[in-house]
């Protein structure tokens, strides 16, 4: 009976713990906008720590992701400023630098944990001193990205996005981003292993994101639209470092001609290439044989006669 009871509380205990979890993060701290700020991520209970993952909200936009086995990995935005400070094992703060009122915003700390599961918290950094407002940041032009590698499609066509690896380090996680005309990057899909087993995770609107167990990401795109072109952005965790692979697609206008359309009258042209000389050698086939007819003919003529025949064949 005591044994029920046991069990009886501890599932009473894992329903209302996620709903006392969130409770205790309705308070939001803020944090002031200077150099070398620290935005704590201390989780308060005692256990294991599997992942630390950093985003910006509102857009979820990636900061940076810490793993006790594979390492640290940063967005493109904060490499070289953010650095984790690991002062307990349960600690997921980190500290920026060269801060400038970008970083103004909303974080949000997700510690994932074993075995009560993950733990979050919000925390907002402003500017107290009240600076004049800045402009939002433009997003980078295409002339400040350079490609590895470029498609070119035709739209209402199919197509498949893959980023080539360019090492032959052991990945343990992939990022796919895009980046669209005047929009920021964004992450569409994510490939990684955990526990053994191959994880993907879909974001994408547009397409389907597919993983294969070597950790090779591609998206798969239906009907091209002018839309879907711009960059694509593969980014690589393995054991030597963090390493990225963009592809730049452009999609042909509409009202010119398709490769498809160009295709076929490539093979138009070879076909009539081919019939007209398959004629000809008909032709000069059935002209040999015909004088070939008419010398046997000469030939078994009497003698008599090759005079007229011969004075009709001049005629």
């Amino acid at each position: 009976m005591e044994a029920v009871q046991k069990d009886y509380w501890y599932f009473v205990v894992l329903i209302f713990l996620p709903f006392l979890k969130v409770a205790t993060q309705q308070k939001e701290a803020v944090v002031r906008l200077e150099e070398g700020m620290i935005l704590r991520c201390l989780c308060p209970w005692e256990g294991n720590l599997s992942m630390v993952s950093w985003t910006k909200v509102p857009d979820r936009n990636p900061v940076a992701v810490f793993h006790p086995e594979f390492g640290v990995s940063f967005s493109n935005h904060y490499k070289e400023r953010v650095e984790f400070l690991r002062t307990t094992p349960m600690d997921g703060s980190i500290s920026i630098r060269n801060v400038t009122h970008q970083d103004i915003g909303t974080y949000h700390c997700s510690v994932q944990t074993f075995p009560q599961g993950p733990w979050t918290t919000d925390i907002q950094v402003d500017d107290l001193d009240e600076p004049p407002p800045e402009e939002e940041p433009e997003p980078p032009s295409p002339e400040e990205i350079v490609a590895d590698s470029e498609l070119v499609a035709e739209e209402n066509s199919n197509l498949t996005v893959t980023c080539n690896r360019q090492h032959n380090a052991t990945v343990h996680q992939v990022i796919l981003e895009r980046m669209l005309r005047d929009e920021p990057w964004s992450i569409i899909g994510v490939c990684k292993k955990a526990d053994g087993g191959l994880v993907s995770e879909d974001y994408s609107v547009r397409g389907r994101v597919s993983c294969a167990d070597s950790l090779d990401v591609s998206l798969q795109l239906i009907d091209v639209t002018q839309e879907d072109g711009g960059f694509y952005r593969c980014t690589f965790n393995t054991d030597v470092g963090v390493q990225t692979t963009t592809v730049q697609l452009t999609v042909s206008e509409s009202g010119g001609i398709s490769l498809s359309l160009y295709m076929m009258y490539i093979y138009i042209g070879v076909g009539a290439a081919g019939l007209a000389i398959l004629t000809a050698i008909i032709i000069l086939a059935m002209r040999h044989r015909k004088k070939n007819k008419r010398e046997e003919y000469r030939v078994k003529l009497h003698p008599s006669h090759r005079q007229k025949w011969r004075h009709w064949q001049r005629q």
